[in-house]
């Protein structure tokens, strides 16, 4: 399995998708980008795709937009985690990605190792 590396303007476009948030961390993740909160990942980039967790009524309605799919690679998509469709608005992404960060907020946090 080859992973897509982001560009810098993929790597721009997710950064600015991020919400500015005190509790929000930004790591790489495999030559790609995931926005944290309490440890957990609610946002990734994996090549240009924007990727956000979301809860099981919520990825049914996000499925439903025209673009948006399966994120992560084709073999082993992410479980929980669907793509935005690539020419997703940054406001109507943001609903997304706000209601992710809501989300994955309300999870415990995850322990370090």
């Amino acid at each position: 399995m080859q992973v897509p590396k982001p560009t810098d303007a993929d790597r721009e476009r997710f950064r600015s998708l991020v919400p500015e948030d005190p509790r929000v961390e930004v790591k790489p993740m495999f030559g790609n980008l995931g926005a944290f909160v309490n440890g957990n990942m609610f946002m990734g980039l994996f090549g240009s795709s924007v990727g956000v967790k979301l809860p099981p009524e919520d990825s049914e309605r996000l499925l439903q937009v025209e673009g948006s799919g399966p994120f992560g690679p084709a073999e082993r998509p992410m479980g929980g985690y669907v793509s935005l469709p690539p020419e997703c608005e940054p406001d109507r992404a943001e609903e997304w990605i706000v209601r992710s960060l809501d989300y994955v907020a309300a999870m415990p946090p995850k322990k370090r190792k």
